[in-house]
């Protein structure tokens, strides 16, 4: 069985599009949130991601303040910013999509969050001593999240992160309890800008971590003429 399983799509319609055609023919796909946010394209990913067969999909930080269930302030300018202009551009069956959105699920044995199993939509897991402290407030032998941007790797009996040491096409073979982060579609921070995504096995325990290009320009491009925050467009070049 072959899943996709993405996250941080961020109004990325260039990325996700490209994601979708490297990854291939899959049996599911597995949204870990934050569709919308910084980037230009959100009813369009919206929709891409909506009419993907087997989907199931969480909802993130920024899907929650387009819909006003977070305090936007808590945000940091520009992404405030961003999240402003989107409420003014979704249209209604985008939000609807987003409204149907859970903060987690539970899929056989495991967990689909966005943020942290502890909380699901805020919670960032960025080092070791933070993920040893998660492994308690999840029973299955999987959680998966986003919401770092940085694809990652912690295991209970041996907590690690890979950032900046992913290659492509790494396979790992889950044999402890882990957390699993594939990575941002539309917005890498690990310093490679191309769009991450991860190919899931769950029935032989494989985690197959993925990069792919995309034409980043169109992008900027797109940001620019919708008048979003200049800085959005400038870091996809350098992948932070």
């Amino acid at each position: 069985m072959r899943i996709l399983v993405f996250s941080d799509i961020h109004s990325n319609l260039t990325a996700l599009e490209a994601v979708l055609a490297a990854a291939g023919n899959v049996d599911a796909y597995w949204c870990l949130g934050d569709l919308v946010g910084y980037g230009p394209d959100p009813n369009e990913c919206i929709a891409l991601v909506r009419d993907l067969p087997n989907l199931v999909c969480v909802r993130g930080n920024h899907d929650a303040a387009t819909l006003g269930e977070v305090d936007q302030n808590t945000f940091n300018h520009e992404a405030s910013l961003a999240i402003t202009w989107t409420k003014r551009n979704l249209n209604a069956e985008s939000q609807e999509f987003l409204l149907s959105l859970p903060e987690r699920l539970l899929i056989d044995d495991i967990t689909l969050v966005h943020g942290s199993p502890r909380n699901p939509v805020w919670d960032y897991i960025m080092d070791a001593m933070t993920a040893e402290r998660m492994f308690q407030f999840f029973d299955t032998r999987i959680c998966l999240v986003g919401h770092t941007h940085v694809p990652a790797i912690w295991k209970e009996t041996e907590s690690e992160s890979p950032k900046g040491l992913v290659l492509d096409y790494q396979k790992v073979k889950i044999l402890t309890k882990s957390i699993l982060n594939p990575g941002s579609v539309g917005q890498p921070r690990d310093h490679d800008p191309r769009a991450a995504f991860a190919i899931f096995d769950p029935q032989e325990s494989l985690w197959e971590l993925r990069r792919v290009p995309y034409k980043i320009a169109e992008v900027q491009a797109r940001i620019k003429k919708s008048g979003l925050p200049w800085r959005h467009a400038l870091r996809l070049s350098e992948g932070w």
